[in-house]
């Protein structure tokens, strides 16, 4: 057969390899784009559920979004304006407007815990920002059995001088975030023992979680405390005493959630350790006929200088 046959032939399979393949799975910020969100409403839009994911790289490495689910969220009614409705977020001026509330009647409410935040931001000089879902603040408005806390003399607690310092938002936020991460783990147990990790702080930890290689493999799955605004050493620390628990009570309930995870994680799946080293050097090097004395005194230098190191 000539040489010409051979070189005018281009199998199949080799002529589809060519072809441009469209990516099955795609990463935030391109399915960002294609939902057409800004990045944070996407981000939060995940964390609430509505739009699916799958982690990548092990447990902290990011998620992916499927070009199905891409499909399946455009096809929806209302898209994209459905979509970014749903998780648009207002701050407490906004809030109390679409409320039809004074601003301070609405930071009361908030305070009390009767409205919980979804996000925070953090301003140049320690101030927190709380956001709301737009669409629950509507809802709470529209409902008859809140009538009586948006308009006329304020009832209870609400009517008064708050305690001292009572403010259960960032506890609130707390409650929601760990319920985000928990829906985000996948049922992963390990990923949901470090979504409670990620409300304790380090010490904590350490006190119910006493094995370090357990620990190790904890922090992997264990969320970085969210920060948005600000920046620098200052916003970060704020972050963490947001994200971490304060109340003893709350600490009590997220150890024991911990211990009980952490317990059915290490029955699942073990935490990866490292390979035991072995405690005695072995020569196994075949002896030169040339040099016996030579090959035997390097072996014994090995086996001496190993017995050292231990």
């Amino acid at each position: 057969m000539s040489g010409n046959t051979v070189t005018s032939v281009l199998p199949p399979v080799a002529a589809e390899r060519h072809r441009p393949v469209r990516d099955t799975w795609l990463e935030p910020s391109r399915a960002a784009r294609e939902l057409g969100l800004e990045r944070h409403e996407f981000d939060l839009a995940v964390r609430l559920g509505r739009i699916r994911t799958r982690p990548v790289g092990g447990g902290g490495g990011g998620r992916a979004v499927a070009r199905t689910e891409i499909a399946r969220l455009r096809a929806r009614p209302g898209f994209p304006e459905a979509l970014r409705a749903g998780v648009e977020t207002v701050g407490a001026a906004r809030g109390a407007a679409l409320m039809k509330v004074t601003e301070d009647r609405f930071t009361r409410l908030a305070r009390l815990g009767l409205l919980v935040p979804v996000r925070f931001t953090l301003g140049p000089h320690g101030a927190v920002d709380w956001l709301y879902l737009a669409e629950e603040l509507r809802r709470f408005a529209a409902a008859e059995e809140n009538a009586g806390l948006l308009t006329g003399r304020p009832p209870g607690a609400l009517g008064g001088p708050l305690d001292s310092g009572l403010d259960v938002r960032p506890r609130n936020w707390r409650n929601r975030h760990l319920g985000c991460l928990l829906r985000l783990a996948d049922g992963d147990p390990w990923g949901r023992a470090g979504a409670v990790a990620s409300l304790l702080a380090p010490l904590q930890v350490a006190e119910v979680v006493k094995d370090p290689y357990e620990r190790s493999h904890l922090n992997v799955f264990r969320a970085a405390p969210p920060v948005g605004g600000a920046s620098g050493p200052s916003a970060v620390r704020l972050a963490e005493e947001l994200t971490t628990a304060q109340d003893e009570d709350e600490i009590a309930w997220l150890r024991a959630e911990l211990a009980g995870l952490v317990a059915e994680a290490r029955e699942h799946r073990p935490a990866p350790r490292p390979a035991p080293r072995s405690h005695r050097a072995v020569c196994t090097a075949a002896a030169e006929p040339d040099r016996p004395l030579g090959r035997l005194r390097d072996c014994l230098g090995r086996r001496w200088r190993r017995s050292g190191e231990r």
